[in-house]
């Protein structure tokens, strides 16, 4: 199960299509929807729980509570509608390209996927650059 929650005046255009979409994500990494939360908040929401739970004081796009158990992807997925905006412009990129890529970064990471050193960024970012192709962006 996913579901979208929304603490901002932000919502999807179509939850079904962003579901069915994430879900084809998942399976062709061979992996089964358990779960899912996306939370779409602003800087000043996310940066309360950065700093609370992570204790890092910066602003953030994404921050995701991962509660996958193997092959069964579930947790929560908080996401700035506020800092996926700046960085769609700093990277010149559409807002639905750069929202989409952030919607699926947290799953990637689900999956084991990391993005901590260059070589595994690259990975993440191909991953990423497949499934928004699924999407056809």
């Amino acid at each position: 199960m996913i579901a979208f929650n929304y603490e901002t005046d932000f919502e999807l255009t179509d939850e079904k299509r962003t579901s069915e979409w994430i879900i084809k994500c998942i399976e062709k990494e061979n992996h089964e929807l358990g779960e899912v939360n996306y939370i779409f908040c602003d800087d000043t929401y996310l940066h309360k729980i950065n700093v609370e739970f992570l204790q890092h004081d910066t602003f953030t796009d994404i921050i995701s509570f991962d509660y996958s158990l193997g092959k069964l992807v579930s947790g929560d997925i908080f996401i700035s509608i506020e800092r996926v905006k700046e960085n769609a412009s700093n990277f010149k990129v559409s807002f639905q390209e750069e929202l989409h890529r952030v919607i699926i970064h947290g799953i990637l990471h689900y999956m084991g996927f990391k993005d901590k050193t260059d070589s595994e960024k690259q990975i993440m970012r191909d991953k990423e650059n497949t499934c928004l192709k699924v999407l056809n962006l």
